[in-house]
C-alpha cells in the first residue's frame, strides 16, 4: 500500500488529507506539531478578546481512515523518504509538506523581545492577555493583517489608542474607491496614521523608526508579512530564496518528484505572477494536488495547475468589512462591498474556509 504523509494540518493540508483518503486507496498520515485546527484568519479576533471555538483535528480525521500523529517535524530525508517527528521515524511514498508560514522580524533588533504577533494561536492568545485596558497599541504593517488587526482591537477596545505604523498608506494595493472607506473607518474608530516610516528597533516601551524619532507604547503588534520554516532548504529541498519549495505545473518539488509542497509553503507561479499566501491560494493548490496525485496513482498525467483571483475580503471589526474585487491577476477593480453586508460575505468566506478544511 502507497503511504501518503502530509505535514502540517492548517487549511491546505487538512484540505490535502481528507481529499487523499477520500480519493485514493493510499494510507494517508497527518502530521502537526499541535492538536487543533487553527483558523488562522479569525486569529486578530481572537487577540482582540474572542473567544474562538475549539476545533480538535481527531474529531476532523474521525472516521476517514486517516492516521493523526501529533508533534514537530524536526527533518526530512528525502535520500532515505522519511521524516523525523519528536525522534518518531515515518516513511513515506509520497510526501505533501503544507508547513505553513510564521510571522517574519525582518532582522529588525527588539522585535522578537518586545513586538506581539498573530500568526499563530499562542501567538494572538498572548497579545490578548497581555493587552492593556488602556494605552497605545502600535501595530507596525499596514497590510491586510495590519489593517484587520488594528480595526478589530480599536472597535472591541475603544479606551484603547490604536496607532499604526508603516512604509505606506493602509491599502495601498487597493481601489480608490477601497482606500477611501478604508481612510473612514480609520477615522471613526480613531486610528492614528504614520506613514513613510520605517522601524529600527524595537523597545519594551517605544518603537524607534530609522529617522531617530522614538514613539511611545504600551504594547507592539508585528505584522509585516510572513516567512516559512527552514526545514526544506535544510533537507536540500530545491527551494527559492525565501525558503519556499519550487514547484511545477502540478505543484510537485522539481528537485524531488515525490514531494509536493502546498499553501504558504510553495511558490507557485500562475502566468509568470506568483500567487500570495492566502487561505484563498491554499485550500484550492490543495484540493489540485489531492487530484494530481491520486491521478499518477493510476498511471495518469494531471493536468497543470490553474488559478484565478475573484476578489479580496478585509474584515474592519465585527460591524464593517471591505470586500475588494479584482480581476484574474488580482489587480483591484472599481467595484467595492463595504458595511454590513461587506461584514456578512467575509463571515459567510471565513466559514466557508473553514469548513472546507474539516470536512
Amino acid at each position: 500500500m502507497t503511504n501518503i504523509v502530509v505535514i502540517g494540518a492548517g487549511y491546505s493540508g487538512l484540505v490535502a488529507a481528507h481529499r487523499l483518503a477520500r480519493r485514493t486507496d493510499a494510507r494517508v498520515t497527518l502530521v502537526n506539531a499541535a492538536p487543533d485546527f487553527v483558523e488562522r484568519v479569525r486569529l486578530h479576533q481572537h487577540a482582540a478578546g474572542e473567544n474562538l471555538r475549539v476545533r480538535p483535528l481527531a474529531e476532523s480525521v474521525r472516521g476517514t481512515g486517516i492516521e493523526l500523529v501529533i508533534g514537530w517535524v524536526r527533518a526530512i530525508d528525502p535520500a532515505r523518504k522519511e521524516i523525523d517527528v519528536d525522534g518518531r521515524v515515518i516513511g513515506y511514498d509520497t510526501l505533501v509538506y503544507a508547513l505553513g508560514s510564521v510571522a517574519d522580524d525582518h532582522g529588525v533588533p527588539g522585535v522578537a523581545e518586545n513586538a506581539h504577533a498573530v500568526a499563530g494561536h499562542a501567538d494572538a492568545t498572548r497579545l490578548r492577555d497581555l493587552l492593556p485596558t488602556k494605552g497605545t497599541v502600535t501595530v507596525v504593517g499596514a497590510g491586510l493583517t495590519g489593517v484587520e488587526v488594528a480595526t478589530e482591537l480599536a472597535e472591541q477596545h475603544p479606551n484603547l489608542h490604536v496607532r499604526v505604523v508603516a512604509g505606506h498608506a493602509p491599502g495601498s494595493s487597493l481601489s480608490a474607491n477601497a482606500r477611501r472607506h478604508l481612510g473612514r473607518v480609520f477615522n471613526r474608530l480613531g486610528i492614528e496614521v504614520r506613514t513613510g516610516a520605517r522601524v529600527a528597533k524595537v523597545l519594551a516601551d517605544s518603537v524607534v523608526l530609522t529617522d531617530c524619532d522614538e514613539l511611545p507604547t504600551d504594547i507592539t503588534v508585528w505584522t509585516t508579512g510572513f516567512r516559512v520554516s527552514p526545514l526544506a532548504k535544510e533537507a536540500g529541498i530545491r527551494t527559492d530564496r525565501d525558503g519556499r519549495i519550487v514547484v511545477d505545473e502540478t505543484q510537485r518539488s522539481v528537485s524531488h518528484p515525490d514531494i509536493y509542497a502546498i499553501g504558504d509553503s510553495a511558490v507557485v507561479r500562475i502566468n509568470g505572477q506568483e500567487l500570495r499566501m492566502a487561505c484563498a491560494t491554499a485550500e484550492p493548490m490543495a484540493e489540485y494536488t489531492a487530484k494530481a496525485i491520486a491521478a499518477r496513482l493510476r498511471n495518469q498525467e494531471p493536468k497543470p495547475f490553474g488559478y484565478r483571483y475573484y476578489l479580496q475580503c478585509i474584515s474592519l471589526g465585527r460591524k464593517d468589512a471591505l470586500v475588494q474585487l479584482v480581476d484574474a491577476m488580482d489587480r483591484p477593480k472599481k467595484t467595492v462591498i463595504t458595511g454590513r453586508v461587506g461584514a456578512l460575505i467575509k463571515e459567510g468566506i471565513v466559514r466557508g474556509a473553514g469548513w472546507t478544511a474539516l470536512r
